[in-house]
């Protein structure tokens, strides 16, 4: 069953080429912002536990007792 139309038997054969690759940008990826930006990977990005210096920790006062802390839930869950 052969064809005229074959491209073996007209004597032709098929030519492919090899494309270059294109050029890479040579800037880094943008972190943070545009299109690499995940919201949901944002929190693995931010800096570890925050140590307050000794004047903050005195500032701040006392801790409050658990029925304290008691009493202000009350307040806001109402």
């Amino acid at each position: 069953m052969s064809d005229k139309t074959d491209s073996k038997s007209s004597g032709q054969e098929s030519q492919f080429h090899i494309l270059p690759a294109p050029d890479k940008p040579k800037e880094p990826a943008q972190t943070g912002a545009g299109l690499n930006f995940k919201p949901e990977l944002a929190a693995l990005n931010t800096p570890g536990p925050v140590i307050p210096d000794r004047q903050a920790l005195i500032n701040a006062g006392p801790p409050a007792s658990n029925e304290e802390l008691a009493v202000r839930t009350q307040e806001l869950n109402q």
